[in-house]
């Protein structure tokens, strides 16, 4: 069973290679059958989402996360994060400046309304199931940095 967990807070100072990856595959993850913890377990790395399907724009990617990511921001569109494994934090920043922490488990997710500033957390390592539209930058509206990862890769 899925669980969700809001892991956002703590940053990891290590970042492993990432995984493998190929191009989109013709059938687009349609049509079959996707072992997601499967797919987990060939990520190398921390904060590398890879895609694993697409439908209509959207895209799913699996990812591993540990520690803290950065606050940022998606203008245009909404996230979604399901946690297949571990527990997670979401801290949310509303425009006062207020912060409050959505905490999920596996088995839960959260949909991240667009234009809301949030920072994901992992005290110990979390597997995510991602769903966004198709080249959303992970980090958002800001500028590219050290935890921008480039779009489209699937595993």
């Amino acid at each position: 069973m899925l669980k969700l967990a809001a892991v956002f807070n703590t940053y990891s100072t290590t970042m492993s290679a990432p995984a493998e990856t190929s191009p989109a595959p013709h059938h687009r993850g349609q049509g079959q059958s996707i072992d997601l913890l499967g797919k987990i377990a060939q990520l190398q790395g921390h904060w590398q989402p890879r895609v694993v399907a697409e439908m209509n724009d959207y895209q799913f990617k699996v990812v591993k996360i540990a520690g803290e990511f950065l606050w940022h921001q998606h203008s245009d569109t909404d996230e979604t994060f399901i946690v297949l494994g571990g527990e997670l934090r979401i801290d949310l920043r509303d425009a006062s400046g207020s912060i409050r922490a959505l905490h999920l488990q596996a088995g839960q997710m959260a949909v991240i309304p667009q234009g809301v500033e949030h920072k994901p957390f992992a005290q110990a390592e979390v597997k995510l199931l991602l769903i966004e539209p198709r080249g959303v930058a992970n980090t958002g509206d800001g500028e590219a940095g050290a935890r921008t990862v480039a779009n489209d890769l699937w595993v």
